[in-house]
């Protein structure tokens, strides 16, 4: 255990003021796991992100040109009078994967340029074709992309079915639904009426030819056109030549979705023709995205996109016996064996680590944007556990999110591998396994927000079962604990059969409906794929909602869509009326989405404002107190609150409006006041003094109540939609569905709802959830927490391994059941947390 000896060296941190940090001073050991813990909205992240971080980033900037600093993101200098003995930092954070799906594992692990050049220097080439370079490997290079696709693995076609669902309507009834619905869809069909054809004859009726002709010509004639004519009054004025209204150029619905899809900057115009695409494999490369020569060269019997399809642990088995001997392929070419056993060592190593990590399920060409903001942690994680780094600062945000407790074990020893290479660990978690391996702890709080900021304790674990004041301490140091609760009985049971996806199988499985159920299994088992997908695209299919949509950041080009979900529901819908999925994508995209408006509590609050004396007598409406509105916002800035300062060599900056001084707001909405408050001081508040000043306005005082309720108190309600992180999203996505007056009958899905949370704040979450089971609906949770597990009425879980060792049901009942099932991995952690009489 580390004594906290000078003489291992100590990182010195005086006065840090970041956020809520109340001027905080610490040491905190180096070559150690120190964990930074306490309750959600501390200020644990500011102290480990925001300061230590921030401060050995902005050194290490400091040090290079500025012509090489302008490639950074500007990082602003934190809060704070010193630190010492800080070494260099890299941060492994938990973010999405980037948008675009031409990333993947295999790009982010690097392994994808080994494998290309394990295929350039030691494939088995056909005969007569000359060598290839590894860059032809790649399905993103001119060189390797097949030429009919360009590289994307499927073509894009439109038909007449795509294009006109509804061949019972006529043209004028806008048969064409791939035309633009606003005018330019009128303009086509009065440019039609022009060229003779019978816009009122319903779209079936119309000879072959003619239909042909409107939806796929290339032709794009100009004609004149009369708004307003009937098709006889048209036919008319064409035959005496009259003077039209305008000439119109006519455009088939083809030319117009490709041409959109092509040239449009807006994301929504491509997403809206983007649906009348259909999408095939390409006829030439049959979706493996590469050229024939490319795919003609083989390596172990398989082409580079067979092998990168394969789950890393087939992958490491595939290619372990030619690290050891480097296969019998090419004895006759000793130097080309040594390349095979160079490169294969190298992979293999590699991919342990992968396996370690429990990451073993993936393939090397699983896109980014599919993986959760854990597994892309884990692989960054990888990846520096291979670079042997010596004298580094890691700094790792909640490294255990969505890991099953088995998984854990192996993540806190990949840990232990790089704090022996002499590297320092600080780890924002709230885990009580990784806290209990921590040589070290740093407990923030005591609460969140304002009533957090200060270190409650500093030091090695045993001391900090003394800190009175400590939430960390409390679940830390007793026995484990469930919130008391009647067990809840079935009214019924959706049932699904024939469910077939990713790894599951013609897997058939039955959910409790009314009850609480946790869905439980190793990462990579097949949970998610269960509950999230499966059942969430049966329900909403069958009950004729939208599915929610995947990322809509993402290329609606690139984006492959997954395979749709095969089998039913065979029975109890009868139960359910409406589907809700709380997920943890983001609530909004710009700074101009926030927790306020998402939450339509800031609706009430500008009609509180509309409503005072000052702003009747200068007829100012509700809509003057919006900052994207120009009435009232600020025009310097636009109602963003700063402004962009070009800088020339160096990167922009962004610092506070010169004008509204970051208030959004123009000065004469800001002299508006309710009870000595502007419009920007109410958004500026925490939710928690929110609650306070508006206890008397029950329709704002409910919706601050659900979202304290939900643990999210400390939370500004202005706070940008952007700095939330994902289980922040979801749970201003509960408390805005909490804050609906419950009708019961609603089947609510949830995807580790509990990633980010204390135990105490998982405590507050149960409550929650509990009141809506109460209220007559049904709760699916996928979960790791065993708190939430063991309090479930019902347990399904799936495994028993990840990939093709998972998908099927272990074991399902109340929890004490599954504590005590053979065969699942959940069991044993779901026993040690099992009370009598819970």
């Amino acid at each position: 255990m580390i004594s906290g000896d000078p003489s291992k060296g100590l990182v010195q941190v005086r006065g840090a003021r970041e956020h809520n940090l109340r001027n905080v001073d610490l040491d905190i050991p180096r070559d150690a796991l120190v964990v930074f813990t306490g309750v959600s909205g501390s200020g644990k992240s500011s102290l480990a992100f925001g300061t230590l971080y921030a401060e050995a980033q902005r050194r290490y900037l400091e040090s290079v040109s500025p012509y090489a600093r302008r490639l950074f993101h500007q990082l602003t200098v934190p809060a704070v009078d010193s630190i010492n003995g800080l070494p260099p930092a890299v941060a492994l954070q938990q973010q999405r994967g980037a948008p675009t799906t031409r990333s993947s594992v295999g790009s982010v692990t690097t392994l994808s340029n080994l494998l290309r050049m394990l295929y350039s220097r030691a494939g088995d080439y056909p005969s007569n074709q000359p060598l290839l370079y590894a860059e032809s490997f790649s399905p993103n290079t001119p060189e390797g992309a097949c030429p009919k696709c360009h590289g994307l693995g499927r073509i894009y076609e439109v038909t007449e079915q795509s294009m006109v669902p509804d061949p019972s309507l006529t043209i004028r009834e806008r048969a064409i639904a791939a035309w633009p619905t606003a005018w330019g869809g009128q303009n086509q069909r009065d440019i039609l009426v022009s060229l003779g054809y019978d816009v009122d004859k319903p779209w079936r009726e119309l000879s072959g030819k003619d239909r042909d002709w409107i939806l796929f010509t290339e032709d794009q004639p100009q004609v004149p056109v009369y708004p307003g004519f009937t098709p006889e009054e048209t036919a008319k004025a064409v035959r005496r030549k009259l003077e039209p209204g305008y000439m119109g150029t006519f455009t088939s619905a083809k030319r117009h979705v490709f041409s959109t899809f092509s040239q449009t900057h807006s994301a929504m115009m491509k997403k809206r023709v983007s649906q009348f695409m259909v999408a095939t494999d390409c006829p030439v490369c049959h979706g493996k995205r590469l050229r024939g020569e490319s795919l003609s060269v083989k390596f172990a019997g398989h082409d580079i996109a067979e092998i990168a399809s394969l789950p890393l642990k087939r992958l490491h088995s595939v290619l372990q016996p030619f690290a050891k001997s480097g296969g019998n392929a090419h004895q006759s070419n000793p130097e080309k064996t040594e390349v095979t056993k160079r490169i294969t060592g190298e992979l293999t190593e590699r991919l342990l680590v992968l396996l370690d990590l429990g990451l073993g399920y993936l393939s090397l060409e699983r896109s980014t944007p599919t993986l959760s903001p854990g597994e892309l942690q884990r692989l960054r994680l990888a990846t520096q556990l291979h670079s042997n780094l010596f004298g580094v600062v890691y700094v790792l945000d909640e490294p255990s999110a969505g890991l099953h407790p088995a998984d854990t074990r192996a993540l806190l020893d990949a840990l232990d591998v790089l704090k022996k290479s002499g590297n320092s660990l600080f780890v924002v978690e709230h885990e009580l396994e990784v806290i209990r391996r921590a040589d070290w702890i740093v407990d923030v709080g005591p609460g969140a927000g304002e009533k957090g900021g200060q270190v409650l304790y500093s030091g090695p674990l045993p001391g900090l079962r003394h800190i009175g004041a400590s939430e960390t301490a409390r679940h830390v140091f007793s026995a484990a604990t469930t919130i008391p609760r009647m067990r809840q009985e079935p009214k019924g049971w959706l049932e699904l059969k024939g469910i077939t996806r990713n790894n599951l199988q013609n897997l058939e499985a039955r959910f409790p409906i009314g009850v609480f159920t946790s869905v439980t299994g190793v990462s990579g088992s097949g949970k998610s794929t269960l509950v999230s997908q499966a059942l969430v695209e049966l329900v909403a299919r069958d009950l004729g909602q939208n599915v929610p949509t995947e990322d809509e950041e993402a290329d609606a080009l690139e984006d492959r869509p997954a395979k749709a979900t095969e089998g039913k529901i065979a029975g109890g819908l009868e139960h359910i009326r409406r589907l809700v999925v709380v997920d943890q994508k983001p609530i909004g995209r710009t700074p101009r989405s926030n927790m306020a408006t998402y939450t339509g509590l800031f609706d009430h609050v500008r009609k509180l404002f509309a409503s005072t004396k000052l702003a009747r007598s200068r007829k100012y409406d509700a809509g003057r107190f919006s900052f994207n509105v120009a009435k009232g916002r600020c025009e310097t800035c636009s109602g963003e609150g700063f402004v962009c300062v070009e800088l020339l060599f160096l990167p922009s900056v962004y610092s506070p409006c010169p004008v509204c001084h970051g208030a959004r707001f123009n000065q004469k909405t800001l002299e508006v006041r309710y009870r000595e408050k502007n419009i920007a001081d109410i958004l500026g508040m925490t939710v928690e003094t929110a609650a306070e000043f508006f206890a008397d306005e029950p329709a704002i005082s409910r919706s601050l109540q659900v979202l304290l309720d939900v643990g999210l108190g400390y939370l500004r309600l202005g706070q940008a939609a952007t700095e939330l992180s994902g289980g922040e999203a979801q749970r201003v996505k509960l408390a805005t569905e909490l804050q609906r007056i419950q009708r019961g009958q609603t089947l609510y899905i949830l995807d580790e709802p509990t990633t980010g949370l204390h135990p105490s704040d998982v405590e507050r979450l149960q409550r929650q959830l509990n009141q809506l089971v109460e209220a007559g609906n049904t709760v699916i949770v996928v979960e790791h927490d065993m708190q939430i597990v063991a309090s479930s009425d019902w347990v399904i879980d799936v495994g028993p391994g990840a990939g093709d060792e998972g998908g099927r049901i272990v074991a399902e009942g109340p929890p004490e059941v599954v504590a005590n099932a053979k065969g699942s991995k959940t069991a044993h952690y779901l026993h040690d947390h099992m009370k009598p009489n819970t």
